[in-house]
């Protein structure tokens, strides 16, 4: 079916940059939808653009319909400024436009997770990860896609130093054949399967780790 229609959460991200752009490129996608703070230069014949106040998501409800939300919003604890601000973005706003979609009859879900992603971690942004998880779990939607990468590779433009060296450390162990499951993912890949796997038939919970992605 050539008519689907596209709802993409975190549109402006590393991995939703991509993801937007295979959605438009895709003949099966007739219309993409994307969630903004603010206005964005982007045209395109299939794309609608709505700039939003996530302070107030529940004023925005009727614009969640569509056929897939694809959410791949996410920040830092250093972007944000305060656990408190990062559970606000990392699972609050994505929870709170989850919810809207499923009691709107949106059938299809697909969430960029974390590897190690658990609720009861000790690490603050996996347990939010997780927690997250758990949540949309429980959501009427009939497919929910959970992808868990690893480090992800982001445009070179918005990557740190830090992470530069963070993921040629993984490389190198990796490619020594050592913890193959951190081997870092660029964000292309993961939002090229995202797309793919939202126009197969499938029912229930599927979790994408880091070896599932890749493939």
């Amino acid at each position: 079916m050539n008519n689907k229609h596209a709802l993409v959460l975190g549109a402006t991200g590393a991995t939703g940059q991509y993801l937007v752009k295979f959605l438009l490129d895709d003949p099966h996608y007739q219309k993409v939808t994307i969630f903004v703070r603010r206005k964005v230069e982007l045209q395109h014949k299939k794309l609608t653009i709505h700039v939003i106040d996530f302070s107030n998501l529940n004023d925005y409800k009727d614009l969640v319909k569509g056929d897939v939300l694809f959410s791949a919003l996410g920040t830092t604890l250093k972007d944000a400024g305060s656990t408190d601000k990062q559970f606000l973005v990392d699972y609050t706003y994505q929870y709170e436009f989850a919810k809207m979609a499923s009691d709107n009859g949106v059938n299809i879900y697909s969430l960029v997770s974390s590897l190690g992603a658990n609720e009861n971690s000790l690490f603050f942004y996996l347990k939010i990860k997780g927690k997250l998880e758990e949540s949309v779990k429980l959501l009427r939607f009939k497919s929910i896609q959970i992808f868990q990468p690893p480090s992800l590779i982001r445009q070179s433009e918005l990557m740190r130093p830090g992470e530069k060296i963070g993921i040629k450390f993984f490389q190198k162990l990796c490619s020594l054949g050592i913890f193959t499951s951190f081997k870092p993912l660029a964000v292309d890949v993961l939002a090229s399967k995202m797309r793919d796997e939202s126009l197969m038939t499938l029912n229930g919970v599927t979790i994408y780790k880091t070896e599932d992605i890749s493939k």
